[in-house]
């Protein structure tokens, strides 16, 4: 049973009020990775955040489905203070991330078939 928990402000961690950068998004990532590992609840903050992309969101949380299944992260990875208009990335996000790890070469080939390539 997780007990303890981080909060990760996500405004202070990207130094301001866009979530955008990619890089940021890992260095997010590995601090999210760094505490599920050690059984520690984490919650992201997205207080005072105006401006959020899936880019960002894919590298601080789509990767985690690459070590972790649903379950594990329902319970393990809390959001909080997020704009109401950013739920859905969240959500296509998450959704996007298990999709692929569940089946990357299927992804893949569907993906090409779909644009043609």
């Amino acid at each position: 049973m997780k007990t303890t928990e981080i909060i990760i402000r996500i405004y202070d961690e990207v130094g301001g009020d866009a979530a955008i950068s990619v890089s940021d998004g890992d260095e997010i990532y590995k601090k999210i990775d760094a505490a599920i590992s050690n059984q520690i609840v984490v919650v992201l903050d997205f207080q005072n955040v105006n401006l959020i992309i899936t880019s960002f969101l894919n590298a601080c949380i789509g990767q985690l489905y690459s070590k972790y299944n649903s379950a594990e992260l329902n319970q393990s990875l809390k959001f909080k203070n997020i704009k109401q208009e950013y739920n859905h990335l969240i959500v296509m996000t998450k959704k996007r991330a298990k999709e692929y790890f569940e089946d990357p070469a299927g992804f893949d080939k569907s993906l090409s078939e779909v644009l043609g390539s």
